[in-house]
């Protein structure tokens, strides 16, 4: 178990949260490269049914914490449980996501262990390199937008271990293994005290999203070019023309014009439809960086020079009150 890659498990509802499932997709693909195992790291209540099918998505071990006391996320007891397991098993890496609850977990474990952590991950590679003529073998190049998104920054940490990061819902390929093994559950105790309590969790309130972009299919984005209430109707007619779900850019978002959970980019929600299509959105990296892995793009745009062309696979240069009627009529005569 000592330099294995342990990914946290995180749910909602008693449901494994899919970004769990993620990593624990991208970790089996990492693991192999280091030649380790990948093992998952399961505190809360009611999981332990569900834990051996983790097996589909390469985990060869399973750390169950069971206990009533976490059936509620709190930071203190589950980042003590937590780093009693890092500092007993030893991994190399281990990583979370970059959830509510991740990102109030993995920094109080890393202050605890000293260790480094690189937050809002939207890529991992493993690599090798050199500082200083020092060679290091086999680290974990963790990729994020820095400087307020104008860059992409690989970030290391050479001499952490282990090394930590949280990582961005959505961006890493969900993959299940057609062959696989049921988990080893293996149950660790759980040693904790009325100090380790100091909030308590009287009643969780669920707000359903207004959409769930991270599951469709089909993406109608539109961006500041379309914020106009005539340009925003025409991009919603497209979007239900062709059985697709309304998303935007984070202007649109910061103006007012659309909530939040409509927000596609570094901000809001990475999406992986099967097509996208951009309305008035100019393609700053913020917004590239949550939706170039479509499998098809589809720019509408004014300006020729407009960044969001550079991932398109088909771009129109147009006015997008005039290009999109006519798509919508195709899509009504094509019916």
């Amino acid at each position: 178990m000592k330099n294995s890659l342990m990914v946290f498990i995180e749910y909602n509802d008693g449901v494994i949260a899919p970004v769990s499932l993620e990593l624990l997709s991208k970790g089996h693909e990492l693991a192999e490269q280091l030649g380790t195992e990948l093992t998952a790291a399961a505190p809360g209540f009611g999981l332990a049914g569900q834990l051996p099918s983790l097996g589909r998505f390469g985990a060869t071990r399973v750390f169950s914490m069971e206990d009533e006391r976490l059936r509620h996320f709190t930071a203190l007891p589950y980042a003590k449980v937590l780093t009693g397991l890092i500092r007993k098993t030893e991994p190399q890496i281990v990583l979370f996501g970059a959830t509510t609850t991740g990102r109030a977990l993995a920094p109080r474990i890393a202050s605890a262990l000293r260790c480094g952590l690189t937050a809002d991950c939207t890529g991992l590679e493993i690599g090798s390199f050199e500082i200083k003529g020092k060679p290091y073998e086999d680290k974990l190049y963790q990729i994020r937008p820095a400087f307020g998104g104008n860059i992409i920054a690989t970030i290391v940490s050479p001499e952490s271990k282990p090394s930590m990061a949280t990582v961005r819902e959505g961006v890493m390929p969900l993959k299940e293994l057609h062959e696989w093994k049921e988990a080893v559950v293996i149950r660790e105790p759980v040693i904790l005290g009325e100090e380790d309590f100091l909030t308590e969790v009287l009643d969780v309130i669920n707000r359903e999203r207004a959409v769930n972009l991270k599951a469709a299919r089909i993406i109608v984005s539109a961006g500041m070019g379309a914020s106009s209430p005539s340009s925003l109707e025409l991009v919603r007619e497209l979007a239900a023309a062709i059985g697709g779900e309304l998303g935007c850019s984070r202007p649109m978002v910061d103006g007012g014009v659309l909530p939040k959970d409509h927000q596609v980019g570094q901000t809001g929600v990475t999406v992986r439809p099967n097509l996208y299509i951009a309305c008035g959105i100019s393609g700053q990296i913020q917004h590239r960086a949550g939706m170039a892995e479509s499998k098809r793009i589809i720019a509408i745009n004014s300006d020729p020079e407009a960044p969001i062309f550079s991932v398109a696979n088909y771009g129109i240069v147009g006015d997008l009150n005039e290009v999109i009627p006519r798509m919508i009529k195709a899509c009504r005569e094509r019916e």
